[in-house]
């Protein structure tokens, strides 16, 4: 249990110890300086402490962010301060100053102002202090009797539970679910909230939902479609309500935000392969257009995730471009719009669930296909505009999180060494990834199937992407390094599988690329989460991006006769590369012990 200090006895009539005890605190009373000090040495060191002065008056919400938020090591607002296990030390340092303090003066009292002055003097000690934004909720220490009648009136004229379930919905979200489900999916968030349901629980159970309507998709009829479509739609409210939960009861955590992030893909991914499956029952092939909107989505995903990695702490980093878009988004409409014609999560399973209901699974795929390259085109234009009129300085964090998020393996390591710091390397990182993929994919697109020149040209791929990370990636452009060996390994398995004689290769390109894809996002998570990249040991055993690009075209050339083979082929190193890098990955986020998080992910 955590423990709440208050510095002083309560004020007559005050609610401020029954407020912190509901807010899961055992409340214990100092008469001084001493006695804070030695109460706050009895608390275990692993658990949370609070200092509160006695004369607060604020809304219990108010308390709620400041002393419960398990994001922060420290955080305060007027009158109280918290501290987890991280900057216990700090606090003890701080108070044992502040209680010398007091003593010299010949006291044996907390002085006016103790939670402040003490946050202050963790802020000095090197700890980060978060200070929530309270906006309409009053959190204030009154010196006399007037002003904490005025207090008390400014917490009566405020309702905190409507505070509380406003600030449960994303500040920034898109049209879709800003107007047609945030509106009554905070309400199902409190009402989980108040059954004691964590926003774990509700991923699982949006996770379930989708499976369910995936399997309602398989199976190709009308009715199967309809159901499917709707489930979808029960899914996403489920997937808005889990995030909105954690923000209400403040419910954060490492796991949570994996979860959240890893079981969306997992969602999307498994109703396109339970479309695809449906489209077969009726005799229509799909699996290309399937895989296809899954490689676009995942190319697009990792533009963002590249971009925010080069230049969330980039210097210098205003542009033109930036300036323009600021300026729209003072433009009520055109903020709507922007968002809404990249199709974010929301408008785009919404797309899919009434397409799937009234349509045919062919017409979904081509569909998100169309819709997603759009989004993806109009996205990475305006970042290479700013890109290309910016003078940012990045820092080595943001060269090493691009180059982590490069997934490169053995042999670009040793293509670097050799062929990077020659004349290769003088080349931008970005120009050389271009060349890479630009020898690849159209060799990829341009020769029959098993044709020895795409191996040739793999092997050049290898060459080129091995230079292109040989040196750090603080080029204007090289943030699309990862992007563009994202789009040359998963379209080589996609054209290679559906030029193979075997009708199941394409479901089996389809795992294969399903389970990179999984370990990509997984190190975008890692990253986000503050915890680095997976171990190296791990790119290692999966190949990288280069070793598995041209491990496949090398079955292509070796199989080309035996399309059966071939499909048994990239089904084993689906399999391989997904216990690996499931087994490694839930490893890691079950132990890690990371602090906890809330990433808001792509916009809902």
């Amino acid at each position: 249990m955590s423990t709440a200090i208050l510095t002083g006895p309560p004020a007559p009539g005050s609610s401020l110890d029954g407020d912190l005890r509901s807010l899961g605190f055992d409340v214990r009373i100092a008469s001084g300086a001493e006695e804070a000090g030695a109460l706050l040495a009895a608390v275990p060191a692993g658990e949370r402490v609070a200092l509160v002065d006695p004369r607060f008056v604020g809304h219990l919400h108010a308390l709620r962010l400041t002393l419960t938020d398990p994001r922060f090591a420290a955080a305060a607002a007027p009158g109280a301060l918290t501290a987890q296990r991280e900057a216990r030390p700090a606090l003890a340092r701080a108070l044992d100053a502040a209680s010398a303090t007091t003593g010299a003066a010949g006291t044996g009292t907390l002085t006016d102002g103790l939670t402040d002055a003490l946050a202050d003097a963790l802020d000095a000690d090197g700890v980060a202090v978060h200070r929530p934004q309270l906006g309409t909720l009053v959190a204030t220490v009154p010196t006399d009797a007037e002003a904490r009648h005025e207090a008390r009136a400014a917490v009566d004229a405020v309702d905190d539970e409507a505070v509380r379930l406003r600030s449960a919905v994303k500040a920034h979200d898109g049209f879709f679910t800003t107007f047609f489900i945030s509106p009554y999916s905070r309400y199902i968030a409190r009402w989980c909230a108040r059954r004691g349901l964590t926003p774990n629980q509700v991923t699982t159970a949006s996770l379930l939902t989708a499976l369910i309507a995936a399997g309602c998709a398989a199976t190709g009829t009308r009715g199967g479609y309809v159901a499917a479509g709707v489930l979808l739609l029960v899914s996403f409210v489920l997937d808005c309500t889990d995030g909105q939960l954690a923000r209400y009861a403040l419910k954060y955590s490492t796991m949570g935000a994996w979860l959240d992030a890893t079981f969306d893909r997992a969602k999307e991914y498994a109703f396109y392969a339970g479309l695809a499956l449906g489209a077969a029952r009726n005799g229509d092939d799909v699996w290309a257009l399937a895989l296809g909107a899954m490689v676009l989505m995942t190319c697009r995903h990792v533009v963002d995730f590249s971009f925010n990695e080069a230049n969330h702490d980039a210097t210098a980093n205003t542009s033109p471009t930036a300036a323009l878009s600021s300026r729209l988004d003072g433009v009520g409409w055109t903020v709507w719009a922007r968002r809404m014609i990249i199709l974010p999560i929301g408008e785009r399973w919404a797309m899919i669930a009434v397409l799937t209901a009234v349509t045919t699974p062919r017409i979904v795929f081509w569909a998100l296909i169309v819709g997603c390259a759009f989004g993806a085109c109009y996205t990475t234009a305006g970042r290479v505009l700013r890109s290309l009129t910016r003078k940012a300085k990045r820092t080595d964090r943001a060269a090493q999180a691009l180059a982590d998020l490069a997934d490169s393996g053995p042999l670009a390591g040793i293509a670097g060494r050799i062929f990077g710091r020659a004349g290769l390397g003088v080349l931008p990182g970005f120009v050389l990834a271009l060349v890479a993929t630009g020898v690849l994919v159209p060799a990829v697109l341009g020769r029959p199937f098993g044709d020895r020149g795409t191996v040739v040209a793999a092997a050049l791929y290898v060459v080129f992407a091995g230079a292109a990370v040989a040196r750090p990636l603080k080029g204007a452009l090289d943030w699309l390094v990862p992007p563009l060996f994202r789009a040359a390994e998963y379209t080589t398995v996609l054209v290679l599988a559906a030029r193979s004689d075997s009708p199941h290769a394409l479901p089996a390109a389809f795992g294969l690329v399903a389970a990179v894809a999984y370990h990509h996002y997984d190190t975008v998570y890692r990253i986000r989460g503050g915890t680095g990249a997976p171990p190296a040991w791990l790119v290692r055993v999966t190949g990288g991006h280069e070793g598995r690009t041209l491990l496949v075209t090398v079955l292509a050339a070796l199989l080309a006769d035996r399309g059966d083979d071939f499909t048994l082929a990239l089904t084993a190193m689906a399999v391989a590369v997904a216990l690996v890098v499931l087994v490694e990955s839930i490893r890691f986020w079950v132990s890690s012990g990371a602090p906890a998080v809330h990433d808001e992910g792509e916009t809902a």
